[in-house]
């Protein structure tokens, strides 16, 4: 029996002590959970006004951005519309040349099946003198 009240008595001790050890803890993270709310709100407060005058003083410069963005796409707007246009004037100068060539290689063509029909029936022509003569 006296092995029991033993571990009764010291379990029951150890109960009150970890409800006391509870308790205090608890007053003690109330203590500090009021202790800190200004501290908080002041954190709170500090980030709202930096946030507010980060705001603040990036404006002017994301205006600056847009407008020079917005000239940037003017510039090249302009440009790429030259640009555009010269690409034409090139391919319409490149299909002329070659319409040129094309015409001066056919009539060279031409010109060349010509002579060499013309040989061909001199040629043709002189054969038969010289047959007609050897007969």
């Amino acid at each position: 029996m006296g092995l029991s009240s033993f571990f009764k008595n010291l379990f029951g001790t150890a109960k009150e002590s970890a409800t006391d050890l509870a308790n205090q803890a608890e007053s003690t993270f109330e203590q500090a959970k009021e202790a800190a709310a200004p501290y908080i709100d002041q954190a709170e407060t500090f980030a709202e006004e930096t946030l507010a005058k980060a705001k603040e003083a990036s404006e002017p410069l994301l205006n600056t951005a847009a407008e020079y963005a917005s000239q940037a796409k003017e510039t090249v707007s302009e440009y790429v519309e030259k640009a555009s246009d010269s690409i034409g004037e090139v391919i319409d100068s490149v299909k002329e040349k070659a319409g040129e060539l094309t015409g001066e290689t056919k009539t060279v063509i031409s010109d060349t099946v010509a002579d060499v029909n013309e040989k061909t029936v001199i040629a043709k022509d002189e054969i038969a003198d010289e047959a007609t003569d050897k007969e």
